[in-house]
């Protein structure tokens, strides 16, 4: 495994697979990073920032239509996996069901999950499609951690009122992190954070090397 230091978020990161069934997973030999959110939360503008890159991961022309789990791997040690928008689905109902049935399988049945980004827009806070997927990852016994976005569109008041919102509204989700994480893919602020959130979580997911003999 490679050196769990900032600069892993600058090193090679492939697209290895669009998943629509169980069949298509790729095999579970890395810790797995999930990303998902309402459709123009900024998710993709998020990945990318993280990673340092521009176009990594791209925005779709109609945003909550892609219905597919995207992974990519991070320099073999870890792999980010992309949830598509949700909230603008434009998708009969039994689509969308079969959709939310293989998302609810990967997060129920996906040993390999570390952690799962439940992304909110700092302008907007939680909204019912938020509840929704909080409730199905609290169903999933899955933890997760609700990250804010665009935190450069609003006031330093307005951003910590919004985080005490979105605090008040988790309290609620067994499930949850008590604590968010609030981010900017336009500034870079608490970008940073997220990066040394996430890699003291992936060192702690690391072998730990042999005593000496």
């Amino acid at each position: 495994m490679n050196a769990l230091t900032p600069a892993l978020f600058s090193r090679d990161c492939q697209f290895i697979a669009g998943v629509t069934n169980l069949e298509q997973m790729p095999p579970m030999h890395l810790p797995e990073i999930v990303f998902c959110g309402r459709s123009n939360v900024g998710k993709s503008s998020l990945i990318n920032a993280l990673l340092h890159r521009k176009h990594l991961v791209r925005t779709s022309n109609t945003p909550g239509h892609t219905r597919q789990l995207n992974f990519f791997n991070l320099a073999d040690t870890a792999m980010l996996v992309d949830v598509p928008g949700y909230g603008y689905a434009k998708a009969s109902k039994a689509d969308i069901k079969r959709w939310q049935s293989l998302l609810f399988s990967y997060l129920r049945g996906r040993s390999q999950i570390a952690r799962v980004l439940v992304l909110i827009d700092a302008r907007q806070g939680v909204k019912p499609g938020d509840e929704e997927m909080m409730t199905l990852l609290d169903d999933a016994a899955q933890p997760y951690q609700l990250v804010l976005t665009k935190s450069d569109k609003v006031k330093s008041d307005e951003l910590e009122k919004a985080r005490t919102s979105v605090e008040r509204a988790i309290a609620k989700h067994p499930a949850a992190f008590p604590h968010t994480l609030a981010t900017s893919s336009e500034s870079k602020d608490g970008i940073e954070g997220l990066q040394e959130s996430l890699l003291e979580l992936l060192r702690t997911l690391a072998p730990t090397p042999p005593a000496a003999g």
